[in-house]
């Protein structure tokens, strides 16, 4: 990849949908690489189109849903994102030869939003073979871990970038598990009425108490938990990461960020949904040789969760594109 990877950002469309998008929240990752691809500064890009080899839609969906949707019906209130997807798919095919040789096979986007996988929904024929870099990676949705590829959620509460926070040694970790946050989706509610202040060392709020703060938390808690909401992705899993505290995925049909290289199950912890009431004698049952090795694993995992601008090897943009070169080796063109 480091030596043949040239990607090519299209021209085409006018901020704020295109060629921009956020830099702050959940969904800054979509703003970031958009502008890492354009920034002029990154290593793999394209001077002109015919020297790349993989095709980027510059487009944010978090923009599109921000600028254009106006829900109509419930039934209507995604077509906006379906509509804009295909009519820029159609405008650089119609413009350009690159998709129509691949039939949009070495053509990706990026997106954090919610609504991101809908971008093919509007023609699924048309976008068969598109590849979608999603977070709301839901393998019940719709998504290909073998086309698509699965990115982080990553929560920039400014438009700063975030590097990992200070971390706590493992013999300062005084709690065994942490979570706080409120009735969001389907896995949540077993997890509140399970374990919402009702233990001491697998401490569950519905909301912050007064004078205790979320992040010194993370830093004194040995694992923090990691349930999905309504969607799949948490940025939680990246906030445990930083924190130097071991996640405790607990979610179903996640295909997880990098899972081409990354091996989750060497530094996180994996729980069904199911075994929630179970969730102290799991953790508990970890022998304590095992937790400081899944420790160890977490900070070195940390690089490869981390926004670097320009981006930098083996970080989060760099693990991002490395899926996508991963997608585009199975691809033979025919000119």
């Amino acid at each position: 990849m480091e030596k043949r990877l040239k990607i090519w950002a299209y021209r085409e469309g006018e901020p704020p949908l295109v060629h921009s998008g956020p830099h702050g929240s959940i969904y800054s990752l979509e703003g970031h690489f958009i502008s890492e691809m354009e920034s002029g500064k990154s290593r793999f890009a394209a001077r002109r189109p015919e020297e790349a080899n993989v095709f980027f839609l510059p487009y944010s969906i978090v923009n599109v849903v921000r600028y254009v949707f106006k829900p109509a019906t419930p039934s209507l209130h995604k077509q906006p994102v379906q509509w804009f997807a295909l009519d820029y798919a159609r405008t650089v095919s119609n413009k350009h030869p690159f998709w129509n040789r691949s039939e949009g096979a070495d053509h990706f986007m990026v997106s954090c939003h919610d609504w991101g996988p809908q971008v093919s929904h509007g023609d699924r024929d048309y976008f068969r073979n598109f590849i979608r870099v999603l977070c709301n990676s839901n393998t019940s949705e719709g998504f290909i871990p073998k086309r698509d590829a699965s990115m982080p959620e990553i929560n920039l509460k400014d438009k700063g970038i975030a590097p990992p926070d200070r971390v706590t040694s493992p013999t300062k970790r005084t709690r065994l598990a942490f979570f706080a946050g409120g009735l969001h989706g389907p896995i949540r509610p077993s997890l509140l009425r399970h374990w919402k202040d009702r233990d001491e060392d697998v401490v569950v709020y519905e909301h912050m108490p007064s004078g205790v703060n979320y992040e010194e938390m993370m830093r004194t808690s040995r694992y923090c938990l990691c349930p999905s909401g309504y969607e799949v992705a948490s940025p939680r899993v990246v906030e445990a990461i930083y924190a130097g505290c071991v996640p405790v995925i607990i979610s179903e049909a996640y295909a997880l960020p990098f899972e081409d290289v990354l091996d989750w199950g060497k530094f996180t912890v994996e729980v069904p949904v199911e075994r929630i009431p179970d969730l102290k004698e799991i953790l508990q049952g970890i022998s304590t040789r095992r937790y400081l090795t899944l420790h160890r694993r977490v900070l070195q995992a940390q690089k490869h969760f981390v926004i670097n601008r320009p981006a930098k090897g083996f970080d989060v943009i760099h693990m991002m594109l490395h899926s996508v070169w991963l997608r585009r080796l199975n691809l033979r063109l025919s000119y």
